[in-house]
């Protein structure tokens, strides 16, 4: 079972991911964080191996991504990822998650982070 198979529906139409999921395995999903270049090297610092897309690029970005490809979305606390997973469901996109909670959920878990 894929991890889009084992997140939660949200209302919005994406799916929901805790940061242990993620963690756990992407299994070939893209993962993107969506917030500003200096919030990479911030104390909340970057999962490793995440593609950078800022939030005002992401549906111009996503004109070249496989909109059936799974797409796990994040950002500091959940907020612009969420709204960057509602639009590329918008647009089409069909399996698409939100990981909740962000990178400070992501550090309250005291996962791995580079920064």
């Amino acid at each position: 079972m894929s991890l889009y198979d084992r997140a939660a529906q949200n209302p919005a139409g994406h799916r929901d991911v805790s940061p242990a999921q993620v963690a756990a395995g992407l299994e070939g999903a893209r993962l993107v964080d969506v917030r500003e270049t200096p919030e990479l090297s911030s104390e909340l610092g970057h999962i490793a191996g995440v593609e950078h897309v800022p939030l005002a690029t992401v549906e111009s970005a996503a004109a070249k991504w496989d909109r059936g490809a799974d797409l796990v979305l994040v950002c500091r606390s959940g907020g612009r990822s969420g709204r960057a997973a509602a639009a590329l469901t918008a647009l089409g996109f069909t399996r698409v998650m939100n990981m909740v909670g962000g990178m400070i959920a992501w550090n309250e878990a005291k996962l791995p982070v580079e920064r």
